[in-house]
């Protein structure tokens, strides 16, 4: 295809089609196919073929493509397929065989649409802009205000009856005071600063959590600021130097994380801050390039790709992020915990089921799930099916909602395992925040059974493949603002109360 130069109808390629072929055809003319092609970047669609009668008993299959492209001087503006009536009529499967000529042209035609205009054509405002999306969107700006109101008119009120309550079992002598009925969070001061289990993997999972979270608002500003929702490959590489110079930020915060709860060997915390988000993704993505390259398909990313962003993360990546742990265990290492930890842990009483950890993980997430869950229809019909997605303004309104909601919930859920006397605040805060991330998974299985209709190997493995990296990453972004938010939340009310 050369600029500006019409072509005529010209032979393609020629191919037999075996009763395989004949069969794919015709399932994929009889449910309505469509393909996409990109010119200059320009995405355009074309059907398979079409069906004669509701039945569709004989399907005809289109063997002739006419490209019509628009220009201005020497820039593409549009890109548009059209069919003749050229098209063959497939047999019945019994016929083992059938020949076929495919052919294709190119119209070129003069246009006065400027160059910066021409990505105006495939935003789809009636879709993105519909009232439901405003609606969604105030609705879920409408839950944040009444949960920000509720969290601090019952914690204010509560708090202040619990230091009332405290301040006045002060003034009690000893011996009324061990006779009292002494209950509540002030209970578990001597463990609630306890270092949490597993304190190299929780740290990691912190430090890439910051890394996601600024990461995560850069790109959406950018892209605002840039408009690179017209070129992905663009927002791609943009996404992975920005993912490559944020990592100081993860080595900043889990080394100090890491440090202050008494942590020694600060060298596996930087391996294993440094390549847990590489390595799912990386496991992820070769399953799913293992499987693209069974099918020949061009999803595959090329061996050359894969290395220089492997180039990436060695050279760069990760000296950041060893340098950013050495900052962070050095200034902010320092356990500076309002309240000292007792050398034995305190036992845990026996609570009601809502206020067991199982129970406040699985709760925690419907809220911020809910605060999302209309903006989650319009990204996943745009990632996986064929709208272009640049309301990128909506998606940042809609993230901070979020991140604010994840922060309430996290810190009532604090509360309420602190009051029943258990002091593994750490990990159920972050994990109840995260589940968030688990209602999103659920909800992408339920598009792809009802929505998307993709079947096979390839296409399973790509959709789960990756919605499943994009929730781990939004598990740990949640979940590090839901611990960030319960930690400020345990250091303020411990260390505005009278301590033995």
């Amino acid at each position: 295809m050369r600029f500006g130069v019409d072509q005529e109808k010209t032979e393609l390629c020629s191919k037999k089609l075996t009763e395989k072929e004949i069969a794919m055809f015709q399932y994929a003319i009889g449910s309505n196919y469509w393909y996409q092609v990109f010119v200059d970047d320009l995405p355009t669609w074309g059907r398979v073929g079409e069906c004669e009668g509701n039945s569709c008993a004989h399907p005809q299959l289109y063997t002739h493509r006419q490209f019509n492209i628009k220009y201005n001087e020497d820039r593409i503006i549009s890109v548009n397929v059209t069919y003749s009536d050229e098209k063959v009529a497939l047999p019945s499967l019994h016929d083992k065989a059938v020949d076929v000529k495919f052919t294709w042209g190119v119209k070129w035609t003069p246009t006065e649409t400027k160059y910066e205009d021409r990505w105006d054509a495939y935003l789809d405002t009636s879709f993105f802009e519909h009232k439901i999306h405003w609606f969604s969107i105030f609705n879920s700006f409408m839950m944040v205000i009444f949960l920000t109101g509720l969290v601090g008119v019952i914690l204010l009120r509560t708090l202040r009856r619990d230091y009332a309550r405290y301040d006045k079992e002060e003034g009690l002598l000893d011996m009324d005071r061990d006779l009292g009925d002494e209950y509540g969070w002030k209970q578990v001061h001597g463990d609630v600063f306890r270092a949490p289990p597993n304190l190299t993997f929780i740290s990691a999972l912190l430090g890439t959590g910051v890394q996601l979270c600024v990461l995560t608002l850069s790109v959406i500003m950018v892209t605002i600021i840039g408009e690179l929702y017209v070129e992905r490959a663009t927002m791609l590489t943009a996404t992975v130097f920005l993912y490559a110079l944020t990592a100081i930020i993860a080595g900043y915060y889990a080394g100090g994380f890491y440090t202050r709860n008494g942590g020694r060997n600060w060298v596996r915390c930087i391996f294993v801050t440094a390549g847990l988000w590489p390595g799912a993704v990386a496991v992820i993505a070769l399953s799913v390039n293992f499987v693209a390259i069974h099918y020949a398909s061009t999803r595959a990313i090329p061996f050359l790709t894969m290395l220089a962003i492997l180039s990436i993360w060695l050279f760069l990546a990760f000296p950041l992020t060893l340098l950013g742990a050495i900052v962070g265990r050095n200034w902010s290492g320092d356990a500076n915990f309002p309240c000292r930890i007792n050398p034995i842990p305190r036992p845990i009483p026996d609570k009601a089921w809502y206020a067991e950890p199982l129970a406040i993980i699985a709760l925690g997430g419907i809220l911020p799930f809910g605060s999302i869950f209309i903006e989650m229809y319009f990204i996943f019909t745009s990632f996986w099916a064929y709208r272009l997605y640049y309301v990128y303004g909506f998606m940042l309104l809609v993230f901070i909602i979020m991140l604010i909601v994840t922060a309430c919930v996290a810190i009532v859920a604090t509360y309420f395992l602190l009051n029943s006397e258990d002091h593994r605040w750490h990990w159920v805060s972050f994990l109840a925040s995260g589940s968030t991330a688990g209602y999103v998974f659920l909800y992408s299985i339920y598009y792809y059974a009802v929505v998307t209709k993709m079947y096979g190997a390839l296409q399973t493995s790509w959709y789960f493949g990756y919605t499943g990296v994009a929730c781990f990453g939004l598990f740990m972004m949640l979940g590090t603002v839901g611990h960030h938010a319960a930690q400020t939340f345990v250091r303020k009310i411990y260390a505005n109360v009278k301590l033995d």
